[in-house]
């Protein structure tokens, strides 16, 4: 190789060094996304999984491109015949037990550190307050909230500051698997049809709003399947569920965004699905009611299952933003 290509060689290799090395330091002030942020100690644990994680499959990358590069350099053609084979090395049993015995001290390693962690992430630390238990249903394409005095939301889970949690993940059985995430709180668990999961935590000690979404495809608009957790005051907690319960324009607003917006744009433009302006069935209740319970076509039973509250709130307003008579 010319001294020339050789110093190209180097320089490239030097350059994409320093890139990593300015993108990992702008990635790690603030974790820049790398790992899940954590808000409280489960989550916290789960993070710190991430980091061990990375950080030895990073040296791990690191080895071998290093040693790809040098290969390349110490072991190139040297103008010899394109025909001629290069050096054999044969039955180097060293060598052999080296590349197998280290990798299993690794995965060791790493199996050791997950078990230690594990216990802190299954437990939930004590916490005043009586435990909160709040029904969490995975569907197409959205996540359906019912609290104990029996309020509904949708994609917005609403809970006190430094309560103990405890959310029953399940789905209908006429749906698919989900899967709930809010990676700040806590770590993933699966909503499958006919079964019932628990996931337990407490909530943040001060306000603040955590996104999550489903983590599990689910279907063509898998991705519009957000979710966020609103942590409040206990005091502005008990109104606001207090207030759920008489249902209204915002609970029918939250269930379109929610259950329909996904298929049939936020404007009722229509995406996978028709649009809505002018649809004759949103003039005919019966009709509606019927739509939802039961779907049709491609359409999934959205509303099967759904208290009259929610009912009504939806085609309330429905009926108002896509009918002429609204």
């Amino acid at each position: 190789m010319a001294p020339s290509v050789r110093r190209k060689l180097l320089v490239a290799c030097l350059s994409l060094l320093a890139l990593a090395l300015v993108l990992t330091s702008s990635a790690l002030a603030g974790n820049g996304g790398i790992a899940p942020p954590a808000e409280t100690p489960q989550a916290g644990r789960i993070k710190d999984l991430y980091w061990v994680v990375l950080g030895i499959t990073g040296v791990i990358f690191l080895i071998v491109e290093i040693s790809l590069i040098v290969f390349i350099v110490r072991y190139r053609n040297r103008d010899r015949p394109r025909t001629d084979e290069g050096p054999q090395i044969r039955g180097h049993n060293r060598l052999e037990l080296i590349w197998t015995v280290i990798p299993v001290l690794i995965l060791v390693a790493i199996m050791g550190f997950v078990f230690y962690k594990l216990p802190g992430i299954k437990d939930v630390p004590d916490a005043a307050g009586e435990k909160l238990t709040v029904q969490v249903e995975g569907r197409q394409f959205y996540w359906r909230f019912t609290y104990p005095n029996g309020a509904v939301s949708v994609n917005d889970l609403r809970l006190p500051t430094g309560r103990p949690v405890e959310l029953v993940v399940t789905a209908p059985a006429n749906d698919v698997i989900h899967s709930w995430w809010i990676p700040a709180l806590a770590g993933k668990m699966d909503a499958i049809p006919g079964n019932v999961n628990h996931l337990e935590f407490v909530a943040p000690s001060s306000p603040g709003v955590y996104q999550g979404q489903c983590a599990e495809f689910c279907g063509l608009q898998h991705a519009l399947m957000l979710a966020k957790a609103q942590i409040v005051t206990p005091s502005e907690f008990d109104s606001w569920v207090s207030a759920r319960l008489e249902g209204g324009n915002d609970l029918g607003q939250e269930t379109f965004a929610g259950a329909c917006a996904p298929c049939h744009g936020l404007n009722g433009e229509g995406l996978i699905g028709p649009p809505l302006e002018g649809n004759a069935t949103l003039a005919d209740r019966e009709q509606l009611e019927q739509l939802l319970e039961n779907g049709k076509n491609a359409m999934p039973p959205v509303g099967r299952g759904w208290d009259d509250r929610q009912t009504d709130a939806l085609v309330a307003y429905l009926q108002q933003e896509f009918t002429s008579g609204g």
